[in-house]
């Protein structure tokens, strides 16, 4: 990245055409989720494999009442996994498969311990993932206490990993990220940085609360597994380079205000960072001259009145149309309690 690169100025002036274009998951969806037992999900962060999407999906139910609202139901798994080869999303994204179990319903990928309320751990949460070499990895956040709508309190974060297309995971004792730390949840995306390839972490506390810091990783297996290879944004220089420590406690916020679930990927069209997210109200997009920003004022997406319980807006650089002039991005509903698919037009200076 050139130093110079935060001297540019925004350009993202607003966006237009924001609409729904399907219902993904749960009753009268594209997909037949019934068919695999889930009735209500949230979340469906993206991960892209090769020809493949993998959607990985929060806290699942198979029986749901068409009465219910928000997170409950019966046959309860902590997270399940569905792929797609979909490349055109304009009509929605149509699922080739899920990670199944032997009787061929949605399996839960990484077992949560579904311990009472408060009392352990009541759930694991993926928040995003990434692949490296042949590798799949989940960042998830193991959930001790739900809380007031958007709080919530966490044992730890932590990484699991598939070396089988997603078949099977194991979770990895390292490197792990304390429950008081800015790195519960996180939004990933691959950088070049003078040739090495590094993965990038946006990451934010438990809840719904918090602002975004910044760590990375070399794009490699090895150094994925290895809590000593990660580097935390700590600021700029005087010519704006980017500083990085092995110390998590020296990390500086890079957006500060209330950033609920995110995402964030380079869009072409910008030729800037955007990153999408919620704010347990309304659902926001706003650009980035760097990965570490300066990051643009919000600009509002989705309005929370007219979309209730929004969260977990998520991008996918394989899902644009027009040079990324269009974007679209999953979103969870909290009262039907499923993930849809919408769209936005970029509106750029000039």
């Amino acid at each position: 990245m050139a130093a110079n690169a935060a001297e540019r100025p925004f350009v993202l002036t607003g966006v237009r055409e924001v609409a729904e274009v399907a219902q993904l998951t749960g009753p009268d969806a594209v997909n037949d989720t019934a068919a695999v037992a889930v009735a209500g999900t949230d979340l469906g962060s993206m991960v892209n494999v090769g020809d493949r999407t993998y959607f990985a999906f929060g806290d699942t139910f198979g029986e749901r009442d068409p009465e219910s609202y928000g997170g409950q139901g019966g046959f309860w798994r902590s997270n399940v996994m569905a792929f797609s080869t979909d490349e055109d999303p304009s009509d929605g994204i149509a699922f080739d498969g899920w990670i199944t179990d032997e009787v061929g319903l949605a399996a839960e990928i990484v077992p949560g311990l579904h311990e009472p309320d408060g009392t352990g751990e009541v759930t694991k949460i993926p928040t995003y993932g990434f692949a490296v070499d042949g590798a799949m990895y989940l960042y998830f956040m193991s959930v001790h206490h739900w809380g007031d709508p958007g709080e919530w309190d966490v044992n730890y974060s932590a990484l699991a990993k598939s070396t089988d297309d997603g078949q099977t995971w194991e979770v990895l004792d390292a490197p792990r990220w304390p429950p008081d730390s800015n790195f519960i949840q996180v939004a990933t995306a691959h950088v070049a940085e003078d040739g090495v390839d590094h993965v990038y972490f946006w990451a934010i506390p438990a809840g719904r609360f918090g602002g975004v810091q910044l760590m990375k990783v070399p794009a490699d297996q090895e150094s994925v597994e290895d809590a000593s290879s990660y580097r935390y944004f700590t600021g700029t220089d005087t010519e704006g380079r980017p500083a990085w420590s092995d110390d998590m406690s020296q990390a500086a916020t890079i957006v500060d205000g209330t950033v609920g679930e995110l995402s964030v990927m380079f869009n072409e069209y910008l030729d800037r960072w955007i990153m999408t997210y919620s704010d347990a109200g309304n659902a926001y997009v706003r650009e980035g001259l760097t990965p570490w920003g300066p990051w643009g004022e919000p600009i509002e997406l989705l309005n929370g009145a007219e979309h209730p319980g929004l969260y977990s807006p998520y991008l996918n650089p394989r899902y644009v149309e027009d040079g990324g002039r269009t974007v679209y991005f999953t979103l969870s509903l909290w009262g039907p309690y499923n993930v849809y698919l919408y769209r936005a037009e970029l509106e750029r200076a000039g």
